[in-house]
């Protein structure tokens, strides 16, 4: 059973919530409603199928097409879809289009009337002469149905439990199966064992890796069908006790539109030099993407996970050189750079930044109260309070400039945290009070607040880049353009680090002062060390341990990141025609374009077909508007007639650092929903893809004939 509704592109099930209707089982009836869903792929399916597995929502159906009698929606015994938005054409096409409509209505209806009851009979012979084969097939089509279900509401088909039925505890695939066993599914019956209290249960594991398989294939055949693409990677996750990581495929579908995709889970487990071959073959291999066709590659880790993670992407680079190594923009860059850095002191930070978040989740009353606090050390100053509150009722700990604003509102944190664990009028639970009592703690470590400083001052350098890398075409250009300059100002900080670490030292000193916290060593350090006559002082402890390190890091990711051919892409963006407009003056640099040369369709006319489109955009007209973002670029009608152009701006869109849109950016949020919101007990990767990638499709015919190429044994046993 699908939860969304079949007509294309139809936003019910994901913006728009709407009821939904099973197709009629009368086969003529049935067939009208294919025919007004223009799904050509659902013509030949029986309408008892079409019954069990299909929906159409009701903003499809005129009003008058429901039962105004009945309570709720209740359509009418002989309501037919007729309600559906047709993209707009030009008013000629639309004519024409029209006309073809009618006269092809016409044909057949006349068809329909000579062949009035020819649909009927084949589903009549059907059901009198099935094999016992078909018998197989709708026990596994049944199968399958539960567990899609299952998995696109990303609800567990089981929990493992100790010493119970076949070591499940509770098992919601199991359970549904059950339940349609009693309403009378007599395909069920047949294959119900009453002896066992869990007979479907072993039938779960093989149907998951189908689903897997599946999905996967859907999701490969698209990116093939593109050519070119990005591979981006996320945070390890751990299911069934492994490390896994995330695997998300960016790329240009047929309609010009930028798509993100989630691929599935590559092991993480191993060490680093040999991991990286494993990943590489496993994707190769066993998913069947062509890595010489990827054109960049992003990455999201932190922690321990970090080395292997950049061994990997060395990997890659090493054996596809085309695939550029790149920020990815769900990410602001000032996390990025300081999730990889493995630095006690900022891992404390980034640790103390995910309590808090949590921490001011639980509540509304604990938002009002740290506002409260903000009030406190601002009395002079409202206008100042006002804004601090308003940014702190926002994932503020995720901005660009996430460790300046700590710094301002950290005395009013630990006012806060202090209050809550007080708890002096009870108004809050024991898990509040300890949770409150754990960031108090964090706050108040010297170590904290001499690596939030050191932060702060390093990505101030970084800070307006980053933000506008994450904005508009316009403001990506800008960044690009800024690139030398963010470069040559880190350097002048690691040339100079002496000095400026004495600066850093001083400000945590006095703030150290300000909140009466010690100075001190971290415990740690100090008790490793503890009988040595010579004891490290707290400045030269964290010059060479936090600043020292941090801005190496800093200096040596942004190069990578940064690297030559990915300032030639991100400068680019100035073939955006609201960026030329804006720059007049300058014509788009074919110098950029040579990071794609290799890729574009005529290298010979590339100098005049630059000319030409720059001479296009650089005038505009009164009221005129240009476009000012990749995807409305890519929808011009005339885009067409400049295909190396067009090369250079699909391979641009699918740059992991230029931001997607909304609409593109689901199977990323819906991954987090579904990693956020899972139990690590019940985490399952073949689940996941199925949930992430609830839209590709499914086909139950399909999915049966792979699970019969993937089980051979299990129908020999059958």
């Amino acid at each position: 059973m699908q939860n969304h509704c079949v007509v294309p592109d139809c936003p019910s099930g994901i913006s728009d919530f709407q009821a939904l209707f099973r197709f009629p089982r009368d086969p003529n009836r049935s067939q009208k409603w294919v025919e007004q869903c223009q799904r050509t792929d659902l013509r030949d399916k029986p309408a008892e199928q079409l019954y069990r597995y299909y929906r159409l929502c009701g903003k499809h159906f005129e009003a008058s097409a429901f039962d105004s009698d009945a309570p709720g929606s209740v359509l009418k015994a002989d309501a037919v879809p007729s309600v559906f938005v047709v993209p707009a054409q030009p008013q000629a096409v639309q004519v024409k289009l029209e006309k073809e409509t009618t006269k092809d209505n016409e044909t057949e209806k006349r068809g329909r009337k000579k062949m009035k009851k020819a649909p009927a009979e084949p589903d009549t012979e059907t059901v009198q002469t099935a094999p016992e084969e078909d018998e197989e097939r709708k026990y596994l089509k049944t199968l399958f149905e539960v567990l899609l279900l299952l998995g696109e509401q990303s609800i567990p088909a089981s929990v493992p439990s100790e010493g119970t039925h076949e070591g499940f505890k509770s098992c919601n695939f199991q359970a549904l199966l059950e339940y349609q066993l009693n309403c009378g599914d007599e395909v069920l019956k047949k294959r119900s064992d009453p002896t066992k209290q869990s007979c479907f249960v072993k039938e779960l594991e093989p149907l998951v890796a189908v689903c897997e398989q599946y999905v996967r294939s859907k999701v490969i055949e698209g990116v093939k069908e593109s050519g070119f693409f990005s591979m981006l990677t996320d945070e390890p996750v751990k299911i069934s006790g492994e490390w896994c990581i995330p695997v998300f495929l960016r790329y240009m579908d047929q309609s010009k539109s930028r798509q993100e995709r989630f691929a599935g889970f590559l092991t993480f487990e191993g060490d680093a030099e040999d991991l990286p071959g494993k990943l590489l073959d496993e994707m190769t291999d066993r998913w069947g993407l062509d890595m010489s066709q990827c054109r960049a590659q992003a990455h999201s880790c932190s922690g321990t996970h970090s080395r292997k993670i950049q061994a990997f992407a060395s990997k890659v680079a090493e054996k596809y050189p085309k695939a550029i190594l790149a920020l990815r923009s769900t990410n602001p860059l000032n996390l990025s750079l300081a999730n990889s850095m493995a630095v006690p002191g900022v891992q404390l930070v980034l640790s103390t930044f995910k309590k808090i978040e949590s921490f001011f989740s639980q509540s509304p009353l604990l938002q009002e109260e740290f506002e409260h606090a903000i009030s406190i050390f601002y009395p002079d100053n409202k206008g100042k309070a006002e804004e601090l509150k308003k940014i702190c009722r926002t994932s503020w700990t995720r901005r660009n400039d996430g460790f300046a604003v700590a710094l301002e509102v950290i005395e009013a944190l630990l006012l806060c945290a202090d209050s809550v664990h007080d708890n002096e009028d009870m108004r809050w639970n024991d898990q509040i009070t300890y949770n409150a009592l754990e960031i108090s703690k964090a706050l108040t470590d010297f170590e904290l607040v001499m690596a939030l400083i050191v932060l702060k001052n390093i990505m101030a350098v970084i800070q307006v880049f980053g933000k506008n890398l994450q904005g508009k075409a316009a403001d990506v250009h800008s960044a690009a353009a800024s690139l030398t300059a963010v470069l040559q100002s880190l350097k002048e900080i690691l040339d100079n680090i002496d000095v400026y670490h004495d600066f850093f030292y001083d400000e945590a000193v006095n703030l150290a002062a300000a909140m009466e916290i010690p100075v001190k060593v971290p415990r740690r350090f100090s008790r490793k060390h503890q009988g040595e006559p010579a004891t490290i002082q707290a400045d030269g402890y964290y010059k060479e341990h936090l600043t020292v390190p941090a801005v190496n890091h800093v200096v040596s990711q942004m190069n990578d990141l940064f690297s030559q051919n990915h300032r030639l892409a991100l400068g680019c963006m100035s073939l955006i025609p609201d960026v030329i407009e804006r720059n007049k003056s300058a014509q788009p640099d074919e110098e950029n374009v040579q990071v794609f040369i290799d890729d574009i369709l005529n290298a010979g006319s590339l100098s005049a077909e630059l000319h030409c489109w720059w001479v296009k955009w650089s005038k505009k007209g009164k009221g005129e508007t240009f476009p000012c973002s990749l995807h409305d670029t890519l929808q011009l009608a005339d885009v067409k007639f400049f295909p190396n152009v067009l090369m250079v701006l699909k391979l641009l869109s699918i740059l992991p650092t230029i931001a997607l849109e909304d609409s593109s950016n689901v199977a990323f949020k819906r991954f987090q929903m579904y990693t956020e919101n899972t139990p690590d007990s019940v985490k399952s990767k073949g689940l996941a893809l199925l949930n992430v990638n609830y839209n590709v499709g499914f086909d139950l015919d399909s999915m049966v004939e792979l699970y019969q190429k993937m089980y051979p044994e299990r129908q020999n046993a059958s």
